[in-house]
């Protein structure tokens, strides 16, 4: 998917929500243990009863990939069906890769060709020998990890190095990246603050922004700072979502909280 296509479901929709399906089956509905696959059971509902709400879909591939070769199953049935049925859908896979030059590329093979993925997160630490094998996939998108909203991202994310923060440096030095302009980055939700400097540095890539509910995040905060002329951001949210119920009505629940959100995108969007 192009980003000229995202933006334009983002108009369409009114909405600029991703969905996150971390698939946890201590906490998905009982009755659905007993089907033959309930993650993809699970995941089936949620995305039939959100879709038309949501702009995008984060599986996190560790709630997949920790139940062995049936998550993995798991994870393509879903990303086949969202494929399949919902083609306007944008799939991010939350995959955190990045490895040396030739093991980027089979990681991007993996998740741009074999499971047919529109992105995937990546870790910069290792550099640009590590990105740019994904970034070399056209109309594919690379998510950076930039300014994380976990506690540990005060750990080296905000290091004062030469006189800037680091996160700044990984920043600047990524635009420099063969087709940057394919990067995406991830901020949290609770660094909302940090948006307007953000922003200075890299105006016109989208934004992937979880963090938002559960996590503490405000959303007209990262509106306020974050948004820009083509909207920019992705707003993340998965437990606050999907777990909404855990007794049969979950894909309903699912439903009312994911209208929540896009009610409040919809109001911010026709500002």
């Amino acid at each position: 998917m192009t980003t000229n296509e995202l933006i334009s479901e983002i108009k369409k929709k009114q909405s600029f929500l991703c969905i996150g399906l971390d698939v946890d089956l201590n906490k998905i509905p009982k009755h659905l243990l007993e089907k033959d696959d309930p993650i993809f059971a699970f995941n089936k509902a949620i995305i039939d009863a959100t879709h038309h709400l949501c702009v995008a879909y984060k599986p996190n591939t560790a709630f997949y990939e920790a139940y062995g070769l049936k998550g993995w199953k798991s994870l393509k049935k879903t990303i086949d069906y969202i494929n399949t049925n919902y083609p306007e859908i944008f799939t991010i896979a939350d995959a955190k890769r990045g490895d040396i030059g030739n093991t980027s590329s089979m990681y991007a093979k993996a998740f741009f060709e074999d499971l047919n993925f529109d992105s995937i997160t990546v870790a910069p630490y290792m550099g640009k020998d590590s990105v740019e094998p994904f970034l070399a996939f056209k109309n594919k998108h690379t998510i950076l990890l930039a300014l994380t909203s976990n506690q540990g991202a005060f750990d080296f994310q905000t290091l004062n190095v030469k006189g800037q923060d680091l996160y700044k440096q990984v920043l600047e030095t990524s635009t420099t990246w063969e087709n940057s302009k394919n990067l995406m980055y991830v901020v949290g939700a609770t660094k909302a603050e940090f948006l307007t400097d953000i922003r200075k540095i890299i105006p016109h890539n989208f934004l992937l922004v979880p963090g938002i509910g559960a996590q503490g995040g405000n959303l007209q905060d990262v509106c306020k700072y974050g948004m820009n002329d083509s909207v920019g951001l992705l707003i993340n949210s998965s437990r606050g979502i999907i777990y909404a119920s855990n007794k049969e009505d979950f894909a309903e629940a699912a439903a009312t909280k994911a209208k929540e959100l896009q009610d409040q995108m919809s109001i911010i969007l026709n500002k």
